[in-house]
């Protein structure tokens, strides 16, 4: 009957959210409640988990996730992430966009704030697009699509990778190298089969883009305004490259079996993105001053404020089936006789954030949802705990569709119809969670 109430109670928050469109913070309390008094945890114990279970996530990435969307916050406004991708233009040329723009979004500024990677991105796709000829706008919005996704669900510090981690209990240290392998090789190599898919007749500009004319020109003119004034390349990769250092230092430290206070401090994540905030707060102040540093930082607040709600009430919904007892019927799921098990438990994990994510239509809460099913069970299987973490990372992927607000806004930037954003974000995403899943079973042979 366990398994049977948490179906319902994953079916009830999709059908809140899809069919009657009920906020997904609503949603997943109102199916926590019912899942909690339906299996038995009663009433007393059913509150304890959702308040439990929200304070226990927000302990582990609640930080992470401040510091990070801030920092996107004052990079967008002081023009950094503009000079970043307007650079990359001029050093790969047009026909290397691509792969260019696929593997920088997944690296080099890894999406901790996937809304300003589109908003920076498109402009850059849609003046290169003639470059490239009649399918140039797809294959470069295909490009950003992968790239912004395979980073924000595999390279640290991208946000699903966060909540992932936090899950799993995974420390962003071990989590780093093979996240980084797994993202970039997914983003390029997806691109390239998207670009094979685009030399048939799939797409079809008179129907699959919408351009629209008035935006164009307006955001002609602010780029060019917004790059003059922006500091330099190297000044604007520092508070990304800095925190990727200070963590890849603690890692690699670890590896080497050199452990001590001073090296887990500097190595720690919150710390180090909260250096990265700091060197973006203070090229903020010297470029735009204070009043539009504290504009950004407002702004910045405020959106990972309703971003913390979202993740703490998924943890919600993860600690009560925690207490339901369903982290048992997983873990007879899991179980398997020898020779399948580590097959068996990837599969699973990628199918149960794929689905979650079709259903719900946010990467990042059908990634913290699944990491919560299948958290409280990890230590039962026999296959490495970031394995699974990269399981869920590739499932979350699938397939962003209609229901994600990030799909309508990526359809407005880069000029196409709804029709023209499903052949090429969904397409792309989907094409992402399949390559990157070979990928991960191999990962799982070396450890």
């Amino acid at each position: 009957m366990v398994v049977l109430h948490t179906v319902i109670a994953i079916v009830l928050v999709i059908g809140l959210i899809i069919r009657f469109r009920v906020d997904p913070v609503i949603s997943l309390i109102l199916g926590s409640l019912y899942l909690g008094l339906a299996s038995g945890v009663g009433f007393g114990g059913t509150l304890e988990a959702i308040t439990g279970g929200f304070g226990e996530i927000m302990a582990k990435v609640g930080l992470l996730i401040g510091f990070g969307v801030v920092i996107g916050s004052l990079l967008h406004a002081t023009g950094a992430f503009r000079r970043m991708v307007s650079t990359l233009v001029n050093a790969v040329g047009p026909k290397r966009l691509p792969y260019a723009m696929a593997g920088a979004m997944s690296t080099i500024f890894p999406s901790i704030y996937v809304d300003v990677q589109v908003v920076l991105a498109s402009p850059v796709a849609r003046s290169a697009a003639p470059h490239l000829g009649k399918n140039g706008l797809p294959l470069l919005a295909g490009a950003i699509g992968t790239g912004i996704f395979s980073g924000y669900v595999f390279v640290v510090p991208g946000l699903a990778v966060i909540l992932v981690a936090g899950q799993v209990n995974v420390s962003l240290g071990t989590w780093l190298l093979g996240g980084l392998v797994i993202g970039l090789a997914t983003a390029l190599l997806t691109t390239f089969l998207f670009q094979m898919l685009l030399k048939t007749s799939y797409w079809k500009p008179e129907t699959d883009e919408e351009p629209d004319e008035a935006m164009l020109e307006i955001e002609a003119s602010d780029d060019k305004a917004s790059l003059d004034d922006a500091p330099s390349l190297g000044v604007s990769v520092l508070p990304i490259i800095v925190p990727l250092l200070m963590i890849a230092f603690g890692a690699f430290a670890k590896l080497a079996g050199v452990e001590n206070d001073f090296i887990a401090f500097i190595g720690n994540a919150n710390l180090a993105l909260f250096v990265g905030l700091m060197i973006a707060f203070l090229i903020a102040r010297s470029r735009i001053g204070v009043d539009k540093t504290n504009e950004a930082l407002s702004e910045g607040f405020h959106t990972s404020g309703e971003i913390l709600l979202i993740t703490g009430v998924g943890g919600s919904l993860g600690a009560v089936i925690e207490a339901s007892g369903m982290d048992k019927q997983l873990g007879a799921l899991f179980a398997a006789d020898a020779g399948a098990p580590i097959i068996i438990s990837i599969l699973l994990a990628w199918f149960i954030a794929a689905v979650l994510h079709i259903a719900i239509g946010s990467v990042s809460v059908a990634a913290l949802t699944a990491a919560g099913i299948i958290g409280p069970i990890v230590p039962q299987l026999a296959v490495s705990p970031v394995v699974i973490g990269f399981a869920i990372a590739s499932g979350a992927l699938f397939a962003v569709q209609v229901n994600s607000n990030f799909f309508w806004m990526f359809k407005a930037l880069l000029g196409l119809s709804t029709k023209g954003a499903l052949k090429t974000l969904t397409m792309v995403t989907s094409i992402a969670a399949v390559v990157s899943l070979p990928m991960v079973i191999a990962i799982s042979w070396l450890l």
